[in-house]
């Protein structure tokens, strides 16, 4: 899907904590700042060895080399050579973009196609967050679902991509950053760094624990306040957190907003009166791809489909400002703002 800018998460008190650690100053954090993948990113190292900057530059070099094969937009990357040879040939892809497709496909039959890589057309179509975002016709919408289908992708041996019908087209926002969040912790890890904090535009990576041993403790934005407010804290160590919410990237029209998270089985933005939803997991890739699907979902079978899997939790937020959770998110998560109430499920 189109490049999601994802919920801003607030990340507190990081560097007043560092400092109120004591740590001396060949233990400052090394951060680095920049715009990849559709979004602002932050990666910050923490340790003895964070201080030559290698860690948090060699992670930026494979977000970069990420967002390089999978945009949307770069026409050297494997995404456009895939779409422009709809209908008419395969393309053989590099590892990662085979790899992230062949997850999209994972994702599709776990979700029952709420979640579908080849969501192109019905994004380009309403041009949400674009200067050409519109409200189309029915027969319009309708002409672009018939495009949409992940069991269409034929997905070959040797790395080889085909999409069979002119027009289809694949879009991996929905799915990229987590990967790149999770390649970016491989990354670090493997250049000496066990403590450090990764946001690729909201899909946060919490590695290891903060320099004192104890939780990172990450804000969900408040869905129905301005950037900056926060509903509740995220206690984690060494996971992922993805949020995804109406707010993010939308237009009004006639009095109504339209948001960019897409109702496959309709066509239009998901409209079930869920404005929020976080994963909480192991693994990036895996809170990208179920972050908008479960929002789509809904709350009863979204946290039906979270709490079958192992090691993944969630948290639901709905128009009337109640929360819905898993279990074993509602042990890590505290809510700050009291105008928000837990809810059971019926």
């Amino acid at each position: 899907m189109k490049q999601r800018h994802k919920v801003l998460i607030l990340l507190i008190l990081l560097s007043s904590v560092f400092m109120m650690q004591g740590c001396g100053a060949n233990n400052k954090p090394a951060t680095k700042t920049g715009f990849m993948l559709d979004t602002n990113i932050e990666i910050t190292a923490y340790g003895k060895k964070a201080k030559a900057g290698k860690a948090v530059n060699d992670a930026f070099n494979r977000v970069r080399d990420i967002d390089n094969k999978m945009s949307p937009k770069l026409p050297a990357s494997s995404v456009v050579k895939i779409n422009d040879a709809a209908g008419k040939d395969h393309v053989k892809v590099d590892g990662d973009t085979y790899y992230v497709i062949k997850q999209g496909e994972k994702y599709g039959k776990l979700t029952g196609g709420m979640f579908d890589i080849s969501v192109a057309p019905l994004v380009n179509l309403w041009g949400i967050g674009t200067d050409k975002q519109r409200v189309p016709s029915q027969s319009e919408i309708d002409d672009a679902l018939h495009l949409i289908n992940y069991k269409k992708v034929k997905i070959e041996n040797d790395n080889n991509i085909m999409l069979p019908i002119s027009g289809m087209g694949i879009d991996l926002g929905g799915i990229a950053k987590g990967y790149a969040a999770d390649c970016a912790k491989q990354t670090i890890l493997k250049d000496g760094i066990d403590k450090a904090l990764i946001n690729l535009g909201g899909n946060v990576y919490a590695v290891g624990s903060k320099t004192d041993g104890s939780d990172w403790r990450i804000g969900i934005q408040d869905p129905l306040d301005s950037k900056g407010n926060y509903v509740g804290i995220v206690n984690v160590k060494d996971k992922s957190v993805v949020t995804s919410g109406n707010y993010e990237r939308f237009f009004e029209a006639n009095g109504k907003r339209y948001h960019h998270i897409f109702d496959l089985s309709t066509g239009y933005p998901s409209d079930n009166g869920v404005i929020s939803t976080t994963i909480i997991s192991d693994k990036s890739i895996t809170g990208d791809a179920l972050s908008t699907s479960v929002y789509v979902l809904g709350v009863d079978k979204g946290l039906k489909l979270v709490e079958s899997m192992d090691g993944i939790d969630a948290i639901m937020i709905t128009s009337d400002k109640k929360i819905y959770a898993t279990p074993g998110a509602k042990k890590i998560f505290k809510i700050t703002n009291e105008e928000y109430t837990y809810e059971d499920r019926r």
